[in-house]
């Protein structure tokens, strides 16, 4: 059924409240740009006389959604309280496809998130490169960490101890001739990864394939990694540092702040 609609309200619908309208509107003029806020700039930005704007944004002061500084106006944290239900109802992969979705187009490259699970890698979320229309390795696929980016940037996150006891209990085989053959030159791997942030791994689960992971971190928390898969002919190895990583890290941060992590930083 179609709401019925009032001419005289704007072509709203009958039960259309004007005022919450302009509430939102007020809210909405805040910025990254324009964090900070004059009565005659709020006015402008949300439509509103000047006389207006003042009585919406003294109100929203006294709820304890802005603050005053003197002749400007700013948001407080207590309009995260908005969002605060809808966020805690979503999960890591819901919160990441997104993200994921831009990484891929951005690259053109397949791009995924993956949590630790013993020995083993699992995927929460994958989506394929535009240019594929098929994808091989789906949602729950596990793979041994040792063998990929993400699982080595994973375990380069486990506390010393449990990384020692994965690498005592570990009897690599090996999938490709690239694969690393030996425990200390694995070590030296996941070392690396832990250093410089990143981890590549090319050709040692399956030919002709690179994959580059970095971390999700809340706050102190390692909670996932990240990864393209590309193949070897597409970007040389040499740029990817350059090229590829600087844009895994941003969709890294913007997965954990939405996933709590600017909460998770400030506490």
């Amino acid at each position: 059924m179609t709401p019925q609609t009032d001419m005289e309200n704007g072509g709203h619908p009958a039960y259309w409240v004007k005022s919450v309208e302009k509430t939102f509107s007020v809210l909405l003029a805040f910025s990254a740009d324009e964090p900070r806020l004059t009565i005659t700039r709020a006015a402008a930005k949300a439509d509103l006389s000047r006389a207006a704007a003042r009585r919406f944004l003294l109100t929203l002061v006294d709820l304890g959604y802005l603050r005053m500084d003197g002749s400007h106006f700013e948001l407080t944290p207590r309009c995260l309280d908005i969002g605060a239900s809808f966020l805690a109802n979503l999960s890591l992969p819901q919160i990441a496809e997104p993200h994921l979705k831009e990484l891929a187009v951005d690259l053109n490259e397949t791009a995924s998130l993956c949590v630790l699970d013993g020995a083993e890698i699992v995927y929460l979320a994958r989506v394929a490169a535009p240019r594929l229309l098929s994808v091989s390795v789906n949602v729950g696929t596990r793979f041994p960490a040792w063998a990929t980016s993400m699982g080595r940037v994973l375990l380069a996150g486990l506390p010393e101890r449990a990384r020692e006891e994965y690498f005592a209990s570990l009897s690599l085989q090996p999938f490709t001739h690239h694969s690393v053959s030996s425990i200390d030159r694995l070590r030296a791997e996941v070392d690396r990864a832990g250093a410089q942030g990143f981890s590549m791994v090319s050709q040692e689960l399956d030919d002709g394939l690179r994959g580059v992971a970095v971390p999700v971190r809340r706050g102190n928390d390692l909670i996932a990694a990240i990864n393209v898969s590309l193949q070897t002919h597409r970007v040389p190895e040499d740029e990817i540092a350059r090229t590829v990583v600087p844009q895994l890290i941003q969709a890294a941060q913007s997965i954990a702040d939405d996933f709590g992590g600017r909460r998770a930083a400030a506490s």
